[in-house]
This record gives structure tokens, C-alpha cells and sequence, in this order.
């Protein structure tokens, strides 16, 4: 797969996947005959991945600890499930916090219906 159509299903954009790639957050991509890229499956996945722990706001130095771990194979499957369960822990708090804002915003925006006689 070309890292156009890669870029389409995971959510990054071409200059990230290559970033990624020189920073060695993405293991290695296969090169062609004509010395472009060829991602397989499992490239995309692990971009797919990148891609939800960036927007969840893994900062980069994390994922890039997190991707050298996983370069290193499954002894470290135990400290790279620490890190997604901690990740995942601080999405809940932030998820808490969102829902809160939230209600407290459909509470104003129900306020100003009132005032405003239902007029949207």
C-alpha cells in the first residue's frame, strides 16, 4: 500500500507518517524497486494506532518510548500495557471533565431558550 492510501485510513497525513518514520516511532517501511514506501497491513495498524494515541494527546516522546518497546519484542508487553492502561486512566479523568462542562453547558443553552422564548 502506497502511504497516500495509508495516510486515508489512518488519520495521519503523509508528512506525519514520515516524521514518524525518521523519529522511529514507525518501525521501518519495506521499500519497492522504485524505492518508494510499501506498507503492509500491520504498518497500518501500528500507524492506526499512532494515529488514536496522538489524538487522545500521548505526548510524542511517550509514543516514541512506547514504539521502542515495542521494537523490542514481547518482553515488554507487560510495561507497554503500564503505559496504555495509564493512558487510558487519564482519558477517563478527562472524560469526566468533558462530561461535566458539558452539562453545564446544555444547562446554559436550555437557560438561554428560556429567556429567548424556545426562539433558537
Amino acid at each position: 500500500m502506497k502511504i497516500a492510501e495509508v495516510a486515508a485510513k489512518c488519520g495521519l497525513s503523509i508528512d506525519t507518517i514520515r516524521y514518524y518514520e525518521k523519529a522511529g516511532i514507525c518501525p521501518a517501511v519495506r521499500r519497492g524497486s522504485d524505492g518508494k514506501r510499501r506498507f503492509s497491513p500491520e504498518d497500518v495498524d501500528w500507524l492506526t494506532l499512532l494515529a488514536s494515541l496522538r489524538e487522545t494527546g500521548m505526548p510524542t516522546k511517550a509514543m516514541k518510548h512506547f514504539a521502542g518497546l515495542y521494537q523490542q519484542g514481547d518482553g515488554t508487553v507487560s510495561e507497554r500495557k503500564t503505559m496504555l492502561l495509564e493512558h487510558e486512566k487519564r482519558l477517563q479523568v478527562q472524560q469526566a471533565l468533558l462530561a461535566k462542562c458539558r452539562k453545564l453547558l446544555t444547562h446554559k443553552l436550555a437557560r438561554y431558550d428560556d429567556i429567548l422564548g424556545g426562539k433558537s
